[in-house]
């Protein structure tokens, strides 16, 4: 029996011959083998997490162990449990570095933030010189703190620039050995701290205030806010992450100062500018004890660790607030 097409149907049977694929089994492609070029997420970052394993964990792990030993550097070493926390704790020197640590850490932070905030509202306006001053207060930031360290001791010596300046103006009596006096040399610390972290803070501070959104200002400018109110309830609740990157690492960085206080006073004078991080030094490096130079350096670690988590804790609770 033959079938008869239509004109129709033929051309459509034809079409359906030329553009769809025949039906049938088709073989699977065969799996490839996966090169290690898929796996490049993790595998080239491999080198880079084991050195970071190496030098931060395993080396403060051993660290943190010789923190309860007698060790010398050189020998054998017993185990001697908590005395040398207890040695720190009742030595007035370590009690007074640990005081000096904590004053230079929350002092620079203070007003270094507060300092670079200002810096960082002033050159946010439309001035012609914003580029070039935002380079100039950023200067001091990528220099060598041991450097500038020197340059200050120059500035504050007896007969340096600062003396000099205050002979001239008729104030030759506040004149003084500032690094050399017991009283002073910890605010000389302090200046320098202060002078090289402001351009820091300034440029955390910029970054967020560009993300500011500029028709919240005008709208609350518009409803009759002033300079300051407009910067309390509006700029500082929207810079708030800037804020808590700032004093975060600000506060570390304070915390573990070393090189400045070993370049004006090295410690001195009569301990007055000592730190733990120079106390670390000086026991394991200069005398040797190096289990006491463990315990202290663990002692500051711990420090650090609990500063930085309250920290953190506390502006990320206002920021959800806000």
């Amino acid at each position: 029996m033959s079938t008869t097409l239509r004109p129709s149907e033929a051309a459509r049977t034809e079409t359906e011959r030329v553009v769809l694929p025949r039906r049938g089994r088709r073989r699977a492609p065969a799996p490839r083998r996966p090169g290690l070029l898929k796996f490049g997420h993790w595998w080239w970052a491999l080198p880079g997490i084991v050195f970071v394993i190496g030098i931060h964990y395993v080396a403060t792990s051993v660290g943190g162990f010789f923190a309860f030993t007698n060790w010398t550097g050189i020998g054998a070493f017993e185990l001697i449990g908590l005395d040398n926390f207890v040695k720190i704790f009742q030595d007035p020197t370590k009690l007074g570095a640990l005081w000096n640590t904590l004053f230079l850490a929350f002092g620079s932070v203070i007003l270094s933030n507060v300092l670079g905030l200002g810096f960082a509202l002033g050159l946010n306006r439309g001035l012609k010189s914003r580029y070039i001053l935002r380079t100039l207060f950023f200067m001091p930031v990528v220099l060598s703190p041991l450097a500038t360290s020197y340059i200050w001791k120059f500035i504050f010596d007896y007969n340096g620039p600062l003396n000099l300046a205050l002979r001239g103006v008729g104030l030759g009596n506040i004149a003084r050995a500032w690094v050399a006096d017991p009283t002073w040399a910890i605010w000389t610390v302090l200046i320098v701290l202060v002078w090289q972290n402001i351009g820091f803070a300034m440029v955390i501070y910029m970054a967020g205030l560009a993300a500011v959104p500029v028709e919240i200002e005008e709208a609350a400018a518009i409803d009759g806010a002033n300079l300051w109110q407009r910067f309390w309830h509006v700029t500082l609740p929207s810079i708030r992450p800037a804020v808590a990157i700032a004093t975060t690492l600000g506060l570390v960085n304070g915390l573990r100062v070393f090189d400045q206080i070993m370049a004006l006073t090295g410690g001195g004078p009569a301990a007055a500018t000592e730190t733990l991080a120079t106390q670390v030094y000086k026991q394991s490096f200069a005398l040797g004890n190096f289990g006491y130079g463990a315990a202290l350096a663990l002692l500051l670690t711990l420090i650090i660790l609990v500063f930085a988590v309250v920290q953190q804790r506390v502006t990320a609770g206002r920021s959800e607030e806000s």
